[in-house]
């Protein structure tokens, strides 16, 4: 069988290639079982045939319907065969991970010896995963600096101790030496990191203030998004958000929101659980109307909203932490990006305008 490297052996392999969005499938793995094959469980027949890769991540492919024998979608109690064929499918076609220097403009806030602070904008991936192998902060980042750190089994992250969303704006620090990697990613493992965004929702939260505590997981429904569970589910982590209202618009509202933790999806899945999904994500049902009456120019203004902003309506504006070295405490902003900006003030023109009238 040919060896062929792909993030399904990577450590959030399973994750990333199940949030692709493609349809079409390519075959990784093809594995035609000895004709003196025992019957073998097929997730434990296909760890010991994938190098690197854990039983865990086989049975994912396998819920996933990525896994096929004889051509149909299996289980991973099937009992392998003699003479089956076995397919291992993924939503990309094989390619190297080799990950290439890309000459890409950085918004920089702050450099010094020992970190850097990115102000991502909107639509830029932080680091490459499947369908983004290219154009991503990780790319620019081995162009700008030279040598940058990364710890084991996340040699195509270096530097990155945090991530955001493609679609959500703001800041992110990276580490530009092991010392600092290793510190600032203690920070963030001991929850010092201080971390605030603004997020637009629907609706207003009838708590001016708030904590929304519980546990995210990997929805079952739809493996692409989080989901909320009781704290006795085994594949979710306990999360933790601090929120405030700080203007409210009747029909959305602005909020402020203080990670305590940082779980996949966090904000956007927290909020959507107490019914305020973010305006305009489409992953989570805020890029339809839910809150107004559907007159004709109600429907055509938010419309006009989601042009400006077709993106989740979040962004990271702050981060406060202890410098590796000097241990000072560092705090950087960054303003609201335009089509942030640009529908806040719509929002505002219109609430005005209703009250005029």
């Amino acid at each position: 069988m040919e060896k062929l490297r792909t993030n399904f052996q990577k450590n959030s392999a399973d994750e990333e290639l199940l949030e692709d969005d493609s349809t079409e499938l390519y075959e990784h793995y093809r594995i035609i079982a000895d004709k003196g094959q025992s019957l073998m469980r097929i997730d434990k027949f296909l760890t010991g045939k994938l190098e690197g890769i854990t039983r865990s991540r086989v049975q994912n492919a396998i819920e996933a319907g990525l896994v096929l024998v004889n051509g149909k979608v299996t289980k991973a109690n099937y009992k392998v065969k003699p003479a089956d064929t076995i397919v291992v499918n993924l939503p990309k076609p094989p390619r190297n991970e080799e990950v290439l220097p890309e000459n890409i403009p950085l918004d920089i806030v702050y450099e010094d010896e020992d970190l850097v602070i990115i102000n991502k904008p909107a639509g830029m991936v932080v680091h490459p995963a499947l369908g983004n192998w290219s154009g991503t902060l990780v790319n620019a980042l081995l162009y700008h600096f030279q040598q940058l750190p990364y710890s084991e089994g996340n040699e195509i992250r270096p530097g990155l101790v945090h991530r955001i969303d493609k679609d959500t704006s703001g800041l992110i620090v990276v580490a530009k030496n092991e010392k600092s990697l290793s510190h600032l990613a203690k920070q963030f493992f001991d929850h010092t990191i201080e971390r605030t965004y603004l997020a637009l929702v629907w609706g207003e939260p009838k708590q001016t203030k708030g904590t929304i505590d519980s546990y995210i997981g990997r929805s079952k429904r739809d493996r692409k998004i989080m989901d909320v569970f009781e704290a006795d589910e085994p594949t979710a982590k306990r999360a933790i958000t601090h929120y405030e209202v700080v203007k409210s618009f009747g029909y959305v509202s602005l909020l402020k929101c203080n990670l305590e933790t940082g779980r996949t999806h966090q904000i956007r899945v927290h909020l959507k659980s107490i019914g305020h999904p973010l305006f305009a994500d489409s992953a989570y049902g805020g890029d339809k109307i839910l809150k107004g009456l559907l007159t004709q120019k109600y429907k055509q203004f938010v419309e006009n909203c989601f042009k400006l902003m077709s993106r989740q309506a979040l962004h990271a504006q702050s981060l406060g932490f202890l410098h590796p070295t000097t241990r000072q405490k560092m705090f950087f902003e960054s303003p609201l990006p335009a089509d942030f900006q640009a529908v806040l003030e719509k929002w505002e023109n219109y609430v005005l305008q209703k009250n005029l009238s």
